[in-house]
């Protein structure tokens, strides 16, 4: 169900229901892309109208984290990067392929061969840090950290042989092991962010984005 955030879309959707959702378009022939707004991403769209456009036009735009249910009507806590796992279990399952685009110093090559090694019947169609010639994908991950990731979605998925794209922002980082993500425990209390920032220190300016976020949902509701 959509909800409206500082005027951004969101779907109130649960993991399972974000990935039963994205199985159901790759039995199809329409193409999709998923968005993962988050506090962060929805000041860069309140300065940013094309980048709020994008995410408002996305197939699916998940809340990623608990940061979204501060001050809102949001019940889901839906990370990107466990709802990319999950679609990588579900393509390992039942034969979708994967495409894994963007990162760094060869985290998309260490990302596909992890989980390769997890999901022993993996396709992995496409691993590349730069956009190329992408062969036929079911499921293109990209990770190249907002805005650019979602513009360049927007820019290209009409040009490209993919069934769904998704945003996937330092998933490949987490899912690479070069990041360590916070333990489980943490993440159910919701100080994921905490353990990002104790843990990447230069993260401080971006974390400042959710005091900016709770502030304008303040000033909002009044």
């Amino acid at each position: 169900m959509k909800k409206q955030v500082l005027g951004i879309k969101v779907d109130d959707v649960t993991i399972d229901e974000a990935v039963g959702l994205v199985g159901e378009w790759l039995n199809g022939k329409v193409k999709h892309y998923v968005v993962t707004p988050n506090p962060e991403i929805v000041m860069m769209a309140q300065k940013d109208a094309e980048l709020k456009k994008i995410i408002n036009n996305a197939d699916l735009a998940i809340p990623d984290g608990n940061g979204l249910k501060l001050g809102t009507d949001i019940v889901c806590n839906t990370p990107g990067i466990d709802v990319m796992e999950d679609l990588i279990k579900m393509a390992s399952e039942k034969g979708f392929t994967t495409g894994f685009l963007g990162g760094r110093d060869q985290v998309a090559k260490k990302t596909a061969e992890r989980l390769q090694k997890k999901y022993k019947n993996l396709k992995v169609s496409f691993v590349s840090e730069e956009p190329g010639k992408i062969p036929d994908t079911d499921i293109l991950f990209v990770a190249f950290g907002a805005p650019k990731q979602e513009y360049w979605i927007a820019d290209n998925l009409d040009k490209i042989p993919v069934k769904v794209a998704m945003v996937v922002g330092g998933s490949f980082d987490y899912i690479s092991g070069v990041v360590p993500r916070a333990p489980k425990l943490i993440r159910s209390l919701g100080f994921e962010w905490l353990f990002r920032l104790i843990t990447q220190p230069w993260r401080i300016k971006r974390q400042l984005a959710i005091i900016k976020y709770v502030l304008l949902l303040i000033y909002d509701n009044h």
